[in-house]
């Protein structure tokens, strides 16, 4: 395999759908239709990409003597030996130099979002992973930053409600990959990660059902509540609710039965019923939203 091939292994393309939720802003902001604002963001998009493809850089330099112990990661190029760290670390520089100037020059809000993302990738990477459900809140940060960043870059308010969404959701995701660390690794879940060693399946599940609860609830909220109405013109958008209880529930059942939740964008694209579900929400609300 060439340095190239290895390379691109490394920045993991296939997690670069987690940086759609980009579109957020414009999607809800009933812009998606305005070719300079679309445009603008899908540049937005292509920044992301290339600042998160660095931080999984960064990411697997720092753990591959972790992911050496892992049945699925040791196989990285980084902890394999293919790519060395040099190389790797080059590349991330250059990556987020490139990243950052694109930023800049879409927006100084979205320069500040950008750069305030890849403070807080560093952080996990380097301390905030080791440190027991600060880990889950950084990832899920991250998420909530990428929305925000959406909304900057094209001058439009969101939704507090969204934001609270997106976290919750997030956090949901997050919990469910833990779990399935913890049930893949059993007892060598703490060489892999130390802090593995500080949850259990039992505090996980009570925290994942927690979280479940609370997204629906909140999700439910913002639908219905007098500025989602105001802005839309409609109640109908409580509509989308089933959808979004059948995703997540449909999650569970993947955690749960199927063993499955190490990859979420991975499942998100790949489960047919669920991928049904999303694509079910995504066009009953772009007609409530837009026609």
């Amino acid at each position: 395999m060439s340095i190239f091939q290895s390379l691109i292994i490394s920045i993991r393309p296939k997690q670069w759908s987690k940086n759609i939720i980009v579109f957020a802003a414009v999607l809800f902001s009933r812009n998606i239709f305005n070719p300079h604002l679309s445009l603008t963001v899908a540049t937005a998009f292509v920044v992301f990409c290339m600042i998160t493809g660095a931080t999984y850089l960064l990411n697997d330099i720092a753990d591959r003597e972790n992911d050496r112990h892992h049945p699925e990661k040791a196989v990285r190029p980084i902890a394999s030996g293919r790519l060395s760290a040099g190389m790797a670390g080059v590349s991330a520089a250059a990556a987020v130099a490139v990243g950052l100037c694109g930023a800049w020059m879409l927006h100084p809000s979205f320069f500040s979002v950008t750069a305030a993302y890849l403070l807080l990738q560093l952080l996990y990477t380097f301390l905030l992973k080791r440190i027991v459900i600060l880990d889950v809140l950084a990832i899920t940060t991250g998420f909530v930053l990428r929305v925000l960043a959406g909304a900057v870059v094209i001058d439009v308010e969101i939704s507090s409600w969204l934001l609270i969404c997106t976290f919750l959701l997030a956090l949901f995701l997050a919990l469910c990959k833990r779990r399935h660390e913890l049930t893949l690794l059993e007892e060598g879940a703490g060489k892999h990660r130390k802090v593995l060693q500080e949850y259990s399946i039992s505090l996980l599940d009570q925290m994942i059902s927690m979280t479940t609860a609370s997204t629906l609830i909140a999700y439910t909220l913002y639908t219905l509540s007098d500025r989602t109405v105001a802005k839309f013109g409609t109640e109908k958008l409580v509509f989308t609710v089933p959808f979004v209880v059948y995703g997540i529930f449909r999650y569970l059942y993947l955690v749960h039965i199927k063993k499955a939740g190490g990859s979420p964008e991975m499942l998100l694209l790949t489960d047919l019923p669920l991928v049904g579900g999303i694509i079910g929400w995504g066009v009953c609300a772009g007609l409530i939203i837009y026609f």
